[in-house]
């Protein structure tokens, strides 16, 4: 990175290669994961992974982000309108090029040369050599100075960063335990809590075993029946419309996900995921036909979470792995291991793409593609196992996310990823090792414990044992 920007900024004027849009959201770019052969310098340093600032911390997730958060920030967009001029506009070329300084050589401008003349295959070959190595500036597409972009807020770099620093905290990091709703938000005295919904009208509720279905909300899918079946029924009034006994053949439901009103997941004792297709008439569903089946868990599936943004399903298992699968083929992607327990919960944040799975006491998070980020024991305490889990979804770029984590003892847990330089270890020259050899750690950080009598201060906010 350090060379090519030293290139495209001062060294060569010649130079006019510009940021591909994956160095804004696609960190994998920047790894060689598959330990692909590439080479060597002229130094014999062989070529691998890319070589990342020292303020990316050795990381390629740290370095998109911080890129993301600077082309998204009030200072870019008020200043956006002079490179759309530059790269575009009226300062591409004429004397306003030349006032700008933002002329190049004639075999950058695809209206100077007709290779179809050139009869010199010498020429010939030096112009494609140009095109090849460092591109050709695009079409003229405007004669006039392109507007300026309405901002909302300071046209300031530094406040935007200011904001969004973790000196400025949102609501969360400042609750001090958990209080009761004066008003309830719905009676339920069956059973315990299954699916809570945040909606524009409040906050919908149901039982353990029943799921609200989107987008309207009031329709309830449940399972756990005595006899394998599951059914469809009114939130509001609990009346039951459809019955379905097509799950029987396939074991007991453990876990469902309802991502549209007429596709549901299941998973059980069966170990498998099975797909299902309502259909339904204007007044009620019909009958649900089973789309596809599946296999890959060993045991029992004992939690899945579907992301609609990412198109993908996420299962976890007894047999202490999760898979994520593709949502649009319904194929399998890969597996998430190294759970020491039955995965019990997982969450796929729907901004980032970042995975989170929870096993016992342990918290562990992965990277869309299923490469580990970092994980955690969160307690020493066997009663305190993870039941749920989710993220804030706050801008990708935005340091301040958590995830949330609820546990048997019914304690509350806020938990924030943030890097830390490891000392005395000699560096291997992995991933998360900076231009200067220097190892960094990404790890989770408790920032606040919420629970009916007691509270973590963020003040006191520790890391937990590993």
């Amino acid at each position: 990175i350090k060379k090519e920007w030293e290139s495209s900024s001062r060294e060569n004027m010649s130079d006019v290669r510009e940021l591909i849009p994956d160095f804004f959201y696609l960190p994998d770019f920047l790894l060689n994961h598959n330990r692909l052969e590439f080479g060597s310098m002229q130094d014999g340093s062989t070529l691998g992974d890319v070589i990342l600032p020292p303020w990316a911390k050795g990381d390629a997730h740290e370095f998109i982000r911080l890129h993301r958060m600077a082309l998204e920030s009030d200072y870019v967009s008020a200043h956006l309108h002079h490179w759309i001029d530059l790269i575009f506009g009226y300062k591409q070329q004429g004397s306003a090029a030349v006032e700008a300084v933002n002329v190049f050589h004639p075999y950058f401008y695809e209206d100077q040369v007709d290779l179809n003349t050139i009869k010199d295959p010498l020429r010939k070959h030096t112009i494609l050599g140009f095109v090849s190595n460092f591109g050709q500036i695009p079409k003229q597409l405007f004669n006039k100075a392109h507007p300026a972009r309405i901002v909302q807020g300071k046209h300031s770099l530094a406040k935007e960063l200011a904001a969004s620093s973790p000196a400025v905290l949102p609501f969360f990091y400042h609750l001090q335990n958990l209080k009761p709703s004066s008003v309830p938000v719905r009676e339920l005295l069956k059973r315990a809590v299954g699916h809570i919904v945040n909606t524009e009208k409040g906050v919908l509720a149901v039982e353990k075993n029943k799921l609200l279905v989107p987008p309207e909300w009031n329709k309830v899918f449940s399972w756990g029946y005595d006899d394998f079946s599951c059914s469809l029924g009114n939130h509001g009034t609990e009346k039951v419309l459809t019955v379905f006994e097509c799950l029987a053949d396939w074991g007991q439901c453990l876990c469902a996900a309802c991502p549209t009103p007429t596709t549901v997941i299941t998973g059980g004792t069966s170990s498998v995921i099975c797909v299902w297709e309502i259909t339904a008439s204007k007044e009620r569903a019909k009958s649900m036909m089973l789309r596809e089946v599946l296999h890959g868990h060993t045991e029992a599936v004992t939690c899945l979470v579907v992301s609609s943004s990412y198109n993908v399903i996420v299962s976890g298992s007894c047999d202490r792995t999760c898979i994520i699968w593709d949502f649009n083929t319904l194929t399998y992607v890969s597996q998430l291991q190294g759970h020491k327990a039955t995965v019990s919960a997982v969450s796929v944040n729907d901004v980032t793409g970042d995975i989170a799975s929870c096993a016992g006491t342990y918290l562990h998070l992965w990277t869309i593609n299923g490469r580990p980020i970092t994980s955690i024991n969160t307690s020493s305490e066997v009663t305190e196992e993870i039941l749920c889990c989710c993220f804030t979804e706050m801008h990708e770029w935005d340091s301040r996310n958590v995830v949330v984590t609820g546990c048997a003892n019914g304690v509350v847990r806020l938990w924030r990823t943030e890097y830390s330089r490891l000392q005395d270890i000699k560096s291997d020259g992995g991933p998360a090792t900076d231009k200067n050899g220097c190892r960094w750690e990404r790890h989770l950080v408790l920032c606040r414990e919420l629970s009916r009598n007691s509270t973590l201060p963020g003040k006191q906010r520790k890391r937990m044992p590993a």
